[in-house]
């Protein structure tokens, strides 16, 4: 599967192959692949604006501490 294959292709792919379980297997490769450039994309953000990453962490925790249970 190439990199260039739009979501519509791919959907057209797992419902010609008919499985659930590959389907599945599929989405959650896909989301954790979408976790991992999700995280790298935090870290740069956070090595090209410390400022901002550091008062968005401290936003962060601010809202964690008067979040209600």
């Amino acid at each position: 599967m190439s990199d260039l294959e739009g979501p519509v292709e791919r959907a057209a792919e797992r419902v010609a192959r008919g499985s659930a379980a590959e389907t599945d297997t599929e989405r959650r490769r896909r989301r954790a692949q979408f976790l991992r450039e999700l995280h790298e994309a935090k870290a740069l953000r956070e090595r090209v604006q410390p400022r901002r990453a550091r008062a968005a962490r401290m936003r962060q925790a601010m809202r964690m501490r008067t979040f209600r249970w």
